[in-house]
């Protein structure tokens, strides 16, 4: 080996020492890393929260619209006060 063969040798391995180095510094770091696993289950709270909310908004909406058709079918009739029928309000119990 001629002597910039050696100088070039030993550049790549002081470079690659650097970003080994590097690599166990940010492994050693248990803070950062915790802060960087709590951003992300942050970020994957706020897209469920999201989801379940336009899934909320989606079922709320079907089930408007399964009143509507039900009450369309059951007529006039289911448009009366609870605990009034065709006999009409059901009487006072002893008292």
């Amino acid at each position: 080996m001629t002597a910039p063969e050696i100088q070039q040798e030993i550049e790549r391995t002081r470079d690659h020492l650097g970003e080994t180095v590097e690599e166990l510094a940010a492994r050693a770091d248990v803070k950062a890393r915790a802060r960087a696993r709590a951003a992300g289950m942050k970020d994957k709270a706020a897209r469920m929260k999201v989801r379940a909310q336009g899934k909320a908004t989606e079922m709320s909406g079907q089930l408007g619209q399964s009143r509507l058709a039900q009450g369309r079918l059951a007529g006039p009739a289911s448009t009366a006060p609870a605990g009034t029928g065709p006999v009409g309000p059901e009487p006072a119990g002893p008292g």
